[in-house]
């Protein structure tokens, strides 16, 4: 079995914003991300995005453009991430979907294609929603605070990906 760590992206591999993060050139990523993944990686744990993506359901983007976004990010950190997986639906634009977070289908289906030991793995991500995936899903979470979103629901708490990068090697599960 292998240990993973799911990432939220939005918010926690790209800075947030109010409206929604499509093209490469409003895709910002915060200092010390492609070090943490990097820093992952290299404690042999799976990188797996799990993302919301309603602006597809909403028809302001495409598959297309979250998979650019996704090979950019996947150019600046040495193509460490395994797996992106992301939800498309929008429950008041397409349909309800167990794959939309705080559901978390994404998570068990990565789980099942990848063998994915979930007592040694972690949910990361900046709101609620993420942490009640990983709940659901069965893995440790770690809320990213960035002051957008509380919640007291996380194992963990830190600042930036770095941070709880640091953190979850600094103190290995097996």
């Amino acid at each position: 079995m292998q240990k993973c760590i799911f990432l939220d992206r939005d918010g926690v591999l790209n800075e947030d914003r109010t409206d929604y993060v499509y093209k490469i050139e409003d895709y910002i990523i915060p200092e010390g991300v492609v070090d943490g993944l990097n820093l992952l990686k290299k404690a042999g744990y799976l990188l797996i995005v799990v993302t919301n993506q309603a602006g597809i359901a909403k028809g302001l983007y495409s598959h297309e453009d979250v998979l650019n976004c996704y090979n950019f990010l996947q150019s600046q950190c040495g193509g460490v991430i395994d797996d992106i997986y992301y939800c498309r639906h929008h429950p008041q634009y397409t349909s309800e979907s167990l794959l939309r977070k705080p559901d978390s289908l994404m998570l068990e289906k990565a789980i099942a294609k990848y063998n994915i030991d979930t007592t040694h793995s972690y949910m990361i991500g900046d709101a609620e929603r993420d942490v009640k995936a990983g709940i659901k899903a069965g893995v440790k979470t770690i809320h990213i605070a960035t002051g957008k979103e509380n919640t007291n629901l996380a194992d963990y708490r830190f600042g930036s990906l770095w941070e709880a990068s640091k953190f979850i090697v600094d103190n290995p599960t097996y």
